[in-house]
């Protein structure tokens, strides 16, 4: 372990590694009294002039998605987003929960598109990068406003979470699924409180997420949980009871994502390692390159996220055992609606369709 890296309380990353724009990077003094303080999170204006993001991913089963925020104060170590952090001159490691770049007029801006006469009605995700209910949300409230608007145009949305901020807006869900245009994942990594706080610092706790599960199965918004990432040697072995939990708290729909690691999030996890799981280390990184040909992570569509080999050949069998066993995924999921789509001047205020 290198000095100068040991943990930050309250965030996933030690560090603030360079990346592949720039040679510089950061260092803590190796004196640091890690008794200091954290870093503050920073609030960044985002001056982006479009919010819908199109994806052309086969891996990912929507076209568009809403980005509220760049960055994540969530603090995921394992966030396959933290690379992107690097195209604003800005670290993969601590800048990227730390230093958050905002899309205040995101509602608008989506009212503005979906008014547009050459917009066809889909499914939108929120999100297809960071969490839209990352702790800022809480006070921002941008993920609200970019949900009122979808209730207005009656646009189907489907949300992926690990916060359980996403009951907050249970009414506008419900307004949504009236019209069969909502639908919710929430993401589960483990269900160990205190690994959480190391690996996820700034997420829900786990018995929250399932509560959240919980009250969405119970207000009729179709539910379901995502055991994403599986970190071979450290949470593998929990999917079993991660799926009970779920579906006894509501939870119809199960999915999975192992592990990959792009870019600078590789040695950002080695370090991690490194300081939580030293002895695991080696058994970790070779089982996620068993999985991706020899590799720490590969982009080739259908291998990145579920991995090839024996090891990814054997979980996805048991996952899906595991989903028989607890009955989920008993029924193929009901597709959300376009059908009550309406189109209006938001301006204005006035109906066009």
């Amino acid at each position: 372990m290198q000095a100068g890296k040991k943990a930050i309380k309250g965030r996933g990353a030690a560090e603030n590694p360079a990346h592949r724009f720039t040679t510089i990077s950061l260092e803590r003094d190796p004196d640091w009294n890690e008794d200091d303080p954290a870093p503050q999170t920073q609030i960044l204006r985002d001056e982006a002039r479009s919010i819908l993001v199109r994806n052309n991913s086969p891996d990912v089963p929507f076209e568009y998605g809403i980005n509220p925020y760049r960055g994540c104060e969530h603090g995921c170590i394992y966030c396959y987003a933290r690379p992107s952090h690097e195209y604003f001159g800005l670290s993969a490691g601590v800048d990227f929960e730390s230093k958050i770049l905002v899309k205040e007029h995101a509602p608008r801006m989506l009212a503005r598109e979906l008014a547009r006469p050459g917009w066809k009605p889909q499914v939108i995700a929120l999100s297809g990068n960071t969490d839209a209910y990352q702790p800022l949300e809480r006070r921002l409230k941008i993920t609200r406003g970019c949900l009122e608007v979808l209730r207005d145009f009656r646009n189907p949305v489907a949300i992926i979470t690990k916060n359980a901020l996403i009951t907050r807006d249970l009414d506008l869900l419900r307004d949504l699924n009236n019209y069969d245009a909502a639908a919710v994942m929430i993401s589960v990594t483990t269900l160990d409180g205190a690994l959480t706080r190391i690996l996820e610092p700034r997420t829900s706790q786990p018995a929250k997420r399932l509560l959240a599960i919980r009250s969405l199965a119970e207000a009729g918004i179709p539910v379901g949980v995502m055991v994403a990432p599986v970190i071979p040697g450290i949470t593998d072995h929990e999917t079993a009871a991660i799926l009970e939990a779920a579906a006894s708290h509501g939870a119809t729909r199960a999915g999975y994502v192992n592990l990959r690691l792009p870019l600078s999030v590789a040695p950002l996890l080695e370090t991690w390692l490194e300081e939580h799981y030293p002895d695991r280390k080696n058994k970790v990184l070779n089982r996620v390159r068993s999985m991706h040909a020899g590799k720490l992570n590969v982009n080739n569509f259908g291998a990145r996220m579920r991995g090839e080999g024996a090891y990814a050949d054997l979980y996805s069998q048991q996952f899906k055992i595991l989903c028989e066993r607890f009955g989920l995924n008993k029924q193929s999921d009901k597709s959300l609606s376009t059908a009550h789509f309406r189109r209006y001047d938001p301006t204005q205020n006035e109906l066009w369709q």
